[in-house]
């Protein structure tokens, strides 16, 4: 057994490496072609890129693994069944499962060396990458000024151009908007042809304008009011005139790292369950504030606020009712009903009580104006409402993608575990080896389960479904597959055999075409 377990950890080691980097590359490409408009013009040094693609092969190394796991499980035995030797050991009296053994402990500990690369690696790797992207993006492209759209890649100044001879260089109808000084458009240069250089430092552009006109409005005295002033205009024609402008912010500039610490994405296990435990208790505590401030302030009226909003305006129907002593009456039983309602914070036992006995105490003026009251309070309480539920449902997702985050290092690394349980006894059941058959099928299992863990995911962060079965929606729906194939290997069933089904297809075909007798 020594021998068989040392050449099937032979056989299988060799294309699992030149899978892991081929899928790496594959994983890599599809990372650069979504930022390749940011990198793209930036005038970055290749150390700025190269350390960008370190990182981000850094960052992609969980997600390979699991197809190169795939993919070599199933060129290794689809050699073996293609070359018979599957039928000798399966001879021999050696199962296929005991055969499996030294890989299936081979990918357990790849398994776990993968949880451990998400738990302490990917925190590093993504707060590196996520740093550089972000002064990738923020870095100053260098000067390509296109024609019909304003230039704004120096300070202080646009720039536009309506032609460009990108042979002589020559640039015809420029126009130039002078903010230097903070004072919106007061200084226009118009120009029908001009030509553009940089220095040798590449510090400066030069520019230098042929046959135009330079407007400016001169301010004024700072005595006069703003409104008063009237910026008296100024034209000055030119036939050749050279500005220069001094290029400044085009170096790379790395941003803080500091700034991205508190993302989830840079936490490990333990940080993503201290801060989702911060987060719930924050969350739960909101909620307890409002729904106390939602039962004392807003549904049930405090007495102070209630009479304040009731002696407000007084009018002369009230002074009305005062002559004829009724009015005393009612804000006696207005009183005995306020004191129905929880006098502080803690007391919040929701008393019953009749407002319609005060409501037809009042003359049609009053019950118009409580009327309007409680119009005003009730919207008052419902856009209180709509802007807590919007910060409630801001911190709950927050919660979720901590725990999406958590449950994706334990997922990824299970997924290697997985796809080697599809592609070892999909290979020996097919039989086939090579780069064909494997890619092809490699190709679609992954695409199944990278379509199902983006929807699982997505559902999850909306709330749809718990981050644990949005998390593990692929794994629980291709593990049963897994299972399922490796009986059906050992077993030596014929399920994946084309010559099968063509022959059931013969039989049916054949049956349905007989002649009947006469």
């Amino acid at each position: 057994m020594k021998r068989l377990h040392k050449f099937i950890l032979k056989s299988f080691f060799g294309p699992v490496i030149a899978t892991f980097f081929v899928s790496l590359f594959i994983l890599l490409m599809q990372f650069l072609w979504k930022y390749i408009d940011d990198l793209a013009g930036k005038g970055l040094e290749w150390t700025i890129i190269a350390e960008l693609i370190l990182y981000a092969s850094a960052r992609l190394v969980p997600m390979a693994l699991p197809l190169a796991i795939l993919l070599s499980s199933i060129m290794t035995f689809g050699n073996l069944g293609e070359n018979f030797e599957l039928t000798a050991i399966k001879s021999a009296g050696v199962s296929l499962q005991r055969f499996m053994t030294p890989l299936i402990v081979l990918t357990i500990v790849v398994s776990i060396g993968a949880f451990y690369y998400s738990d302490y690696i990917i925190p590093y790797t993504n707060l590196k990458t996520g740093a550089l992207i972000y002064s990738v993006k923020n870095q100053r492209p260098e000067l390509q000024i296109k024609e019909g759209m304003f230039y704004n890649g120096i300070d202080g100044y646009s720039i536009k151009i309506a032609q460009k001879d990108y042979k002589t260089n020559l640039l015809k109808n420029i126009m130039i908007y002078d903010h230097s000084e903070n004072k919106d458009n007061r200084k226009v240069t118009v120009a029908d042809s001009g030509y553009m250089r940089m220095t040798a430092d590449e510090r400066n552009l030069i520019l230098t304008l042929y046959n135009g006109y330079t407007f400016e409005e001169i301010e004024e005295s700072k005595r006069k009011r703003p409104k008063d002033k009237e910026y008296p205009h100024q034209r000055q024609k030119f036939e050749k005139q050279v500005v220069t402008f001094e290029l400044t912010g085009l170096d790379f500039n790395r941003t803080d790292e500091d700034l991205f610490k508190n993302n989830f994405q840079m936490f490990n296990i333990k940080e993503l369950v201290y801060a989702e435990d911060s987060l719930k208790e924050v969350q739960e505590e909101s909620i307890k504030r409002f729904k106390l401030n939602l039962t004392t302030t807003e549904y049930f009226k405090r007495e102070k606020s209630m009479l304040s909003d009731y002696n407000k305006k007084p009018n002369k129907q009230n002074q009305r009712i005062d002559k004829k002593g009724r009015n005393d009456k009612m804000k006696k039983e207005f009183r005995a009903v306020i004191d129905t309602l929880p006098k502080n914070e803690e007391d919040t036992t929701h008393k019953s009580f009749s407002p319609d006995s005060i409501y037809y105490h009042l003359d049609y003026r009053n019950k118009d104006q409580s009327l309007q009251y409680a119009l005003n309070y009730a919207r008052a309480a419902q856009n209180n409402i709509s802007n807590n539920k919007k910060t409630f449902n801001y911190k709950a997702e927050r919660i979720r993608r901590h725990q999406i985050e958590w449950h994706r290092k334990f997922s990824l690394s299970f997924a290697c575990l997985v796809f080697f349980f599809i592609g070892a006894p999909f290979g020996a059941i097919v039989r086939k080896g090579g780069f064909g058959t494997p890619v092809v099928v490699s190709v679609l299992f992954f695409i199944l389960y990278y379509i199902i863990s983006i929807a699982g995911e997505k559902f999850a962060r909306e709330g749809i479904v718990p981050a644990y079965i949005g998390m593990w929606l692929s794994s629980i729906i291709l593990m049963p597959l897994g299972i399922f194939l490796t009986y059906k290997a050992t077993t030596d069933s014929v399920i994946l055999n084309a010559d099968t089904y063509l022959l059931f297809f013969k039989k049916i075909i054949k049956r349905f075409s007989k002649k009947p007798a006469k």
